[in-house]
């Protein structure tokens, strides 16, 4: 059985990506501003709104995992952005950053030894950690794959 430095290990790795499917940084990289708010034909998400998705759910799962008195987005419309263009030229930058600082704290708070990956979140209904971190990964790695295929129809993809 592997030990509690292992375990931390792979969830972090399987957290940061790039194992099984393109990484964050891969999906997100050198997309052209005037496609970011495109949503190609078939597609119902543009990339600013997959991105804007990834960001605010896994700011929700790092929140309610670490926070009592987090209150999350209302569901389904709170988890997604209003237009399918950024609000501004910035903002794509901003998300990025959010984004990246959200999953150092999510892997800082699952390398933490004093981290208990099993307890029972105290405000959760039965939720763990290692439950919200799996959840966060799994999450990502959906929509990551979703954004690669936004980008492929877009053309914007090698």
């Amino acid at each position: 059985m592997p030990d509690d430095k292992s375990l931390r290990q792979h969830l972090i790795d399987l957290l940061q990506g790039g194992n099984a499917h393109a990484d964050f940084d891969h999906a997100v990289e050198n997309l052209s501003a005037n496609l970011r708010g495109v949503r190609p034909k078939g597609a119902e998400h543009s990339p600013w709104e997959i991105l804007e998705h990834l960001r605010i759910a896994q700011w929700d799962i790092l929140e309610f995992s670490r926070d009592a008195h987090h209150k999350s987005p209302e569901f389904p419309a709170g988890y997604w952005p209003v237009k399918p263009e950024p609000p501004d030229d910035k903002a794509w930058d901003k998300s990025v950053s959010a984004f990246r600082k959200d999953m150092k704290a999510l892997c800082a708070l699952v390398d933490d030894p004093a981290t208990d990956l099993f307890a029972k979140i105290p405000h959760g209904d039965g939720q763990t950690v290692l439950r919200e971190a799996l959840l966060s990964a799994d999450h990502n790695a959906y929509h990551l794959g979703q954004l690669v295929l936004v980008r492929k129809l877009l053309g914007a993809w090698k």
